[in-house]
Formats: structure tokens, sequence, C-alpha cells
């Protein structure tokens, strides 16, 4: 073969081979493009749907472009109290606004600590969860007006929307001796379909558990709600106190039971593991009569726990189908202070916590509870309880001393 036979060989080659890697050039770059417009096209309605949801949870704070910003690979953004090694939640449970029964009374009260901690240095993960009773009496912040700590939310959702979530937040600092960064409520309602969303919560009981009274509790008759009456019929007097002491009945009212009791009237779970949904376990963690509200509060706070350990084990973030569900759930029904990115972090935070990481507390009227019932407080009051000391001394030197 010639010089110029040889030349003409080796170019052909040549363009042979540098056609093919234009080609394959061309198609790799084809499907990169391709990928890329279809994560942007998931992205677009997964974003669009969390800007909606978060607008809602996060009462107009959502900010999902700053969010999602936020959360981008090699960004250094942190939580309020993360540099100082101590992230404050405060965290609500109510029956909801607008349903009977003190609707948005903050019946379940917990402080969430988290200690992210610092691997670099070998400091693990770790944080608290303590339960501050409904029945603690407070001053309202800011005043000398005195009422039941649950009833602050009530009062300031009064002054404006969105502010029972902010005096609650005052009063728990105050109590606590710690800031408070954020907060977060979740409505019965919410709470069933979170369950449910996970796909139940399963329990284990070494003793049976009953709850026989607190759901078939009679009440004065009415013409909606409690209309099925006592058998054999019990009544509520009213009475009138004479100068000498004595007393007579002025009036007498009839009790009935509702109509459509909750949890069946009678709640009940066997020894063993039981799994429940969303209504049974608002029923597991409600029941109190059968107890009392610091049984209650250490239910809930086990609770919790099988919810996290639930959400985890299912790896949410790959499954679209729980993800849907628990999105609706919390839409409508949850609130916070807290946006988008910094619930993410939050939650990447959290699932480090191991179980034995995770100290509880319930403030009771042990010794150790740091709590008291007054013998002699107002009647008017109803059942109330104040710190030992009557300061809040030993409760702020509690939780200097938690994760």
């Amino acid at each position: 073969m010639n010089e110029k036979n040889m030349w003409n060989s080796f170019r052909k080659r040549s363009e042979t081979v540098s056609s093919g890697g234009v080609f394959r050039h061309h198609h790799v770059r084809a499907i990169v493009v391709t990928i890329v417009v279809g994560v942007v096209l998931v992205a677009g309605v997964v974003l669009w749907r969390a800007g909606s949801v978060m607008d809602r949870i996060s009462m107009g704070r959502g900010g999902i472009l700053s969010s999602v910003m936020k959360s981008l690979p090699g960004s250094e953004s942190k939580l309020k109290g993360e540099e100082e090694g101590r992230i404050n939640i405060l965290l609500l449970g109510m029956r909801g606004e607008g349903v009977e029964g003190g609707g948005l009374l903050a019946d379940t009260i917990m402080v969430l600590s988290v200690h992210p901690g610092s691997e670099k240095d070998g400091d693990l993960p770790k944080a608290s969860l303590v339960s501050i009773p409904r029945d603690l009496y407070v001053d309202f912040p800011g005043t000398s007006d005195k009422m039941k700590i649950n009833a602050v939310h009530v009062y300031g959702e009064e002054r404006g929307k969105g502010q029972g979530m902010e005096y609650m937040k005052k009063i728990v600092s105050e109590v606590t001796g710690q800031p408070i960064d954020y907060a977060v409520s979740i409505n019965f309602k919410g709470f069933e379909e979170l369950v449910d969303a996970l796909g139940g919560i399963t329990v284990h009981l070494d003793q049976p558990f009953a709850e026989g009274m607190q759901f078939h509790e009679p009440h004065v008759c009415d013409p909606y709600v409690y209309t099925i009456p006592t058998k054999p019929p019990q009544y509520e007097n009213k009475w009138y106190v004479r100068k000498d002491g004595t007393r007579y009945i002025t009036k007498s009212y009839l009790l009935c039971y509702n109509k459509d009791e909750e949890c069946g009237g009678a709640f009940e779970l066997p020894v063993g593991d039981s799994t429940l949904n969303g209504e049974t376990a608002l029923c597991y963690a409600r029941a109190r009569y059968g107890s009392n509200d610091f049984e209650r509060a250490k239910r809930q706070q086990e609770v919790i726990k099988l919810i996290k350990a639930k959400a985890l084990s299912l790896g949410l973030m790959t499954d679209f189908s729980k993800i849907d569900g628990v999105v609706s759930a919390l839409g409508d029904n949850v609130r916070t202070d807290m946006e988008a990115w910094e619930l993410k972090r939050l939650f990447d935070l959290y699932q480090k916590i191991g179980d034995a990481q995770l100290t509880q507390k319930v403030l009771d009227t042990t010794e150790e509870g740091l709590l008291y019932h007054p013998e002699n407080s107002d009647p008017a009051a109803g059942y109330i309880l104040l710190p030992q000391g009557d300061a809040y001394d030993r409760i702020k030197a509690l939780f200097s001393s938690l994760p």
C-alpha cells in the first residue's frame, strides 16, 4: 500500500471512530438531559405541593424557594440553637379549632431538646423529651392573670391568629429557663391521619390496659350530643347554701351519654402486641381516668417514639404513597413556626438519635417531679399544680442538666 492509500485508509478509520464518538457523546448528553428534565419535572410537582402544604403549616412562612436554596449541598444554614448545642422545640397537642370540649386548649405540652453532637469530637447526638402537665398554674405572660398553662394558648389566639403558639413559647420559656426556638402543634385529626398514613403503630403491653369511664362519662342532656339518658337516671344538682351553712337543691339536670361515644365508650387493649390505627392510637394516648395525667404523658411520649421508629422503618423519602398521605395529614392539622428547610434539618438531626440517647421525663407530684397540688387552692381554679418551693428554680435546674 503506497503512502497515499495508507493515509486515505487511516483517515476513513479516523472519521468512523470520530463519528461514533460524536454519536456516543450526543447519546450520553441526551440521556443526561432527559434525566435532568425528569428530575426537574418531579421536583416541580413536589415543590408545588410542598410549597402549598408548608404555606398552610407554617402559617404563610413556608418560604419554599429559600428552603430549597438552604437545603442544597454545601449550604451552611443551621437551626436556632444549633451553634450553642441545644435546639428546643415546643410540642403541643389539642382537639382542634372549632371542636367542642375546649378545642384550642393545649392539653399536651412537651419540650423536645436536641443536642446535635459532633462526629469530629466524638460527641454523640442526644435528646430529651419532657412533659409539662396542663394543670400547671401560671401567670399569662406579661400580666398577673392566673390560669392553667393549657389555657394560655386559648387566650393567646384571642389576641391574634397564631399568637397562641407564641404565648405558649413565652410561658414555657419562663417555666424552663430555656429559650424555646420553635413550636409545632397538631390536632386530634392530624394525629389520627398521621398514624394511618404510616400504616399504624404497634404497642407492646405487659399488663392489660382499660379505660372504662373517660369516654363513657355522662353530661347534662342536650338535644344534639348527649341524648342517651343514664339508666338508672342520674342527675347533676344545683345547690343553694343558706347563711347557716345548710343547703338545698334548687334544680336537677338529667344526665345523658354521648350518642356517638368516642373510643367505643370503653377502651381496652390486651397483653402483648397490638397494632393501633389512628383512632385507637389517639384513644390510647388520651386515656387518663383509669390512671392519671402523668401516666398519660408517659404513654404519649412512648407513642411519639413509636411514630418516629415507624417513619424511619418505612423509608419515607422513597415511598411516595406514604409521603402523600403524611403530607395530606399534616397540611390542614399541623401548625409550626419552622420553615421547610428547618423541618428537614431537624428531621436529619433527630433521626440520628437512638432510644438510648433519648432522656424522657414527666413533671409530676413526686419529689423528683418538682410539682405539688396545693390543698387550699381557690375552688374556682379547679385542680391545679404549682412548682415545689413556689418558684421555677428546680425546674430550670432540671432542664439545664438535660441534653
